[in-house]
């Protein structure tokens, strides 16, 4: 009898080290800066530091409202630490899915094993999406282990609507590097997919907190799809959805042209 979802199981098993780490990573992140709120935070103390910083330099890191448990919490983890830290395992991961595999001589030697095309890109697909979401749900337990003690005071309605604008915000980079591995067959385009859509996105994002002439750039940005409005203060605003669709497109372009060009040997 063959085995339910080989590839997704294979791919787990083989990186189950890795994703440990990046759960201790993403674990001391939170447990560091959160609990610094109340002295550094909730006190005047992080206002009047603010206030001695260049308005635009403020604006561009998404600290305007970083004096209230729910900016603070944006600030410092979603929008900053834990994005850079999870797109990182996104880009990385999303580039061995297929482009690694293929200029190594491995992903012949899969198909050759009665695996399908398709099989091999969902499956590995839903490998890479589901240990993200895995790190997603790990900060959402984290913020609400550390929500009463280090008073934050978020809701858990606008805690779920930032942790699924993240989980989206971080797999459009990893969606970016797995498309175009599946297109291209080369790491070195996959990865620069994946790190590109992160950098413009958060660049992008920046550029438009500058001043209102600007703001039309937010936009373009995949970045402000997930936090311009605020949803971990705001709950289920904005254009979050959009990061889902972007990334069902690119996957279902990347699966495209994957299925019929040749595979490196």
């Amino acid at each position: 009898m063959r085995r339910v979802l080989p590839l997704f199981r294979r791919s787990l098993a083989d990186t189950w080290r890795g994703l440990v780490g990046w759960t201790a990573g993403i674990l001391a992140a939170l447990f560091l800066y959160l609990p610094l709120y109340p002295s550094i935070g909730g006190n005047g103390q992080m206002k009047d530091i603010l206030e001695s910083l260049p308005p635009e330099l403020v604006q561009t890191l998404g600290y305007d409202e970083i004096t209230s448990g729910p900016g603070y919490t944006q600030a410092t983890f979603f929008g900053l630490i834990g994005f850079v830290l999870v797109t990182i395992a996104a880009v990385g991961w999303g580039t061995s899915a297929i482009a690694n595999d293929e200029e190594n001589g491995q992903l012949e030697l899969t198909l050759a094993h009665g695996v399908t095309r398709g099989q091999l890109y969902a499956e590995r697909t839903a490998a890479v999406l589901a240990k993200l979401l895995w790190l997603t749900l790990v900060g959402v337990a984290a913020v609400l282990v550390l929500n009463e003690p280090a008073e934050l005071d978020i809701a858990l309605d606008g805690l779920l609507a930032t942790a699924t604008a993240f989980f989206g915000l971080v797999s459009l980079s990893a969606v970016a590097a797995i498309a175009v591995g599946g297109m291209t067959g080369r790491r070195t385009w996959a990865l620069g997919a994946g790190t590109g859509v992160a950098v413009y996105g958060y660049a992008v994002n920046a550029l438009g907190n500058q001043n209102e002439d600007l703001a039309w750039l937010h936009d373009w940005s995949p970045y402000s799809w997930a936090y311009a409005e605020d949803p971990i203060s705001e709950g289920w605003v904005g254009l979050i959805w959009l990061l889902f669709a972007v990334a069902a497109a690119l996957l279902l372009i990347g699966w495209l042209v994957f299925r019929r060009r040749d595979v490196a040997v």
